[in-house]
């Protein structure tokens, strides 16, 4: 965090995920246990070697009957989480400054869907007969932009698009629009749709995905020796970052600050982690510096936790690396187990889940995780969650391509914490 940067905390929350949608559902589903995962029932998969997926159940009524038709699925989704996050923060935008107010929702893949559906139709009826939507559609900045559109914010915007760290790279962009001062509040997040047959059948054939097609609800289980893929998911989640004095003159609740975000690259592979979690490492201590605190002081990690068997063990083997001898008292879990994976989305739903786990003193759960890996050392939250309160969480997002992102969350406090001396 730069010396004189302003503080930004956390005043809504607006999930929209396979186990759940709102912030009140959503938590207590965490802390039950649920798992999201069933059978696919979004087109015909009978063909496809893997038939499970997190599906989202959402009454999108509050979008516009003809406003839905010119919006793929992935940008009613974020339209929906932004107005759950904007009644969850008790925050009217019309009542704001609308050039301090911006949008920062980040998609991996953007109107998939759209384009799927009016590819056939090219190949099918001819180019011609392709709806004039369709650019604006599948857009992967159609989310932001139409959330800006519908709230009239005029403030700085963008979308990120990072494969699987979309979502916390929009939150980390967002924190530094306010912290520099470019706005006091941002709408931020990610969105992604990713039950389509394009997709479903490409991560099939790169053998990336759980097959337990007979047994959905265990088919995530991250860290479990018999971990065999990620599960697809789709979902939104968006949260409301505001300028602390901002957040206090309207008497708004404080959910939890942010105070450090952090990227990395590992150069090494298209697809595969480095192998030790060289560059997962290195955004966490990079988050860890920006936050200035030290890795004893971190309580919780909300991991990327994919279930996936490479994955999986490289980020246990960058967290031994960061947190060290505080590593087997390190609280960890990973939400996956219960939402599968929405990539773009995931970021975000999981920034949601650590700031709640934060400010409600209990920690969600890995479920599955029948049978540890004995060889990871730190503290895994198996199956039941866990209350104990943490006063600093992290929440790891890493990418396709070796891309890495590491958001640190912290209890609010009234007076700043005392610096204690990491480099920042």
């Amino acid at each position: 965090m730069p010396e004189h940067a302003r503080r930004v905390v956390i005043t809504g929350l607006g999930p929209v995920t396979p186990i759940g949608v709102g912030a009140e559902v959503f938590h207590r589903a965490q802390l039950e246990g649920r798992s999201g995962i069933r059978p696919i029932t979004r087109f015909d998969t009978s063909d496809f070697p893997v038939r499970i997926a997190g599906e989202v159940d959402a009454d999108l009524s509050s979008l516009d009957p003809k406003e839905r038709k010119r919006l793929d699925r992935f940008a009613q989704l974020a339209l929906l989480a932004a107005e759950l996050a904007l009644q969850d923060a008790d925050l009217d935008p019309a009542t704001l400054d609308p050039e301090r107010v911006g949008a920062l929702i980040g998609s991996s893949v953007g109107g998939m869907e759209t384009y799927e559906q009016q590819a056939r139709v090219a190949f099918e009826r001819g180019y011609t007969r392709v709806s004039p939507f369709l650019i604006p559609m599948m857009m992967p900045n159609a989310a932001t932009s139409r959330v800006a559109i519908r709230y009239g914010l005029q403030g700085p915007s963008s979308a990120s698009a990072t494969a699987c760290t979309t979502g916390a790279d929009a939150i980390g962009g967002a924190l530094r629009m306010i912290q520099h001062g470019e706005a006091d509040v941002m709408l931020t997040g990610g969105a992604d749709v990713l039950l389509t047959p394009m997709i479903l059948g490409a991560f099939g054939v790169m053998k990336a995905l759980s097959t337990r097609n007979d047994d959905p609800t265990r088919a995530s289980r991250p860290f479990d020796r018999g971990r065999d893929g990620f599960v697809l998911a789709e979902g939104a989640g968006v949260l409301i970052l505001e300028e602390l004095g901002h957040a206090r003159a309207r008497g708004a609740r404080i959910y939890a600050e942010l105070s450090g975000f952090g990227r990395s690259t590992d150069a090494h592979h298209i697809t595969e982690p480095h192998p030790e979690g060289r560059g997962a490492s290195q955004a966490m201590r990079r988050a860890l510096a920006d936050a200035r605190l030290e890795p004893h002081q971190v309580g919780y990690v909300n991991a990327h936790g994919t279930s996936t068997p490479l994955g999986d063990r490289a980020e246990v083997l960058a967290l031994e690396r960061v947190f060290g001898e505080h590593a087997p008292r390190l609280a960890v879990s990973s939400t996956k187990s219960m939402t599968g994976h929405g990539l773009g989305a995931s970021g975000a739903i999981e920034a949601i889940a650590t700031v709640q786990a934060l400010h409600s003193g209990v920690l969600p759960p890995s479920i599955n995780l029948e049978d540890p890996d004995p060889d990871f050392r730190v503290d895994l939250v198996a199956n039941h969650a866990r209350p104990q309160q943490v006063e600093a969480a992290l929440s790891n997002a890493f990418a396709f391509g070796g891309l890495n992102a590491a958001l640190l969350f912290e209890r609010y406090r009234e007076e700043p914490r005392e610096v204690n001396g990491a480099d920042p």
